[in-house]
């Protein structure tokens, strides 16, 4: 499978995966009334569970240099992510939290080479 191919699969089914565990989080905070710190600890499980999983498929797709390829994912998934959110913030006037933003990078870089390096 061409590289890129692999990684644009990778990042759409991550995405996916990401789409279908907030929505599952969605329900339990509807059910279970869960505390923000719970809320935003369980966002952050769902940025590297995604990440993972994406850098799991762009390794096993590719099976060479899989560390660099689940990095990539990740800073992918990231930027994406990232892209959409400063968009949707212009559109309200905030400004994004760059510390925030750099614990989003780093769970999603980390979570994509795991990935790589498990595949």
């Amino acid at each position: 499978m061409d590289k890129s191919k692999a990684l644009l699969r990778s990042l759409l089914l991550s995405y996916l995966l990401s789409g279908l565990l907030l929505l599952i989080l969605s329900f339990a905070l509807y059910r279970m009334k869960l505390s923000e710190s719970q809320i935003n600890s369980a966002i952050y499980v769902i940025y590297v569970a995604a990440c993972l999983f994406g850098g799991f498929l762009a390794g096993k797709a590719i099976r060479s240099q899989r560390f660099f390829w689940g990095l990539l994912t990740g800073l992918a998934y990231f930027a994406i992510l990232f892209a959409v959110s400063w968009l949707i913030g212009q559109k309200n006037n905030t400004i994004p939290d760059i510390s925030h933003a750099m614990t989003v990078m780093g769970c999603c870089v980390s979570g994509g080479i795991a990935g790589g390096i498990f595949s």
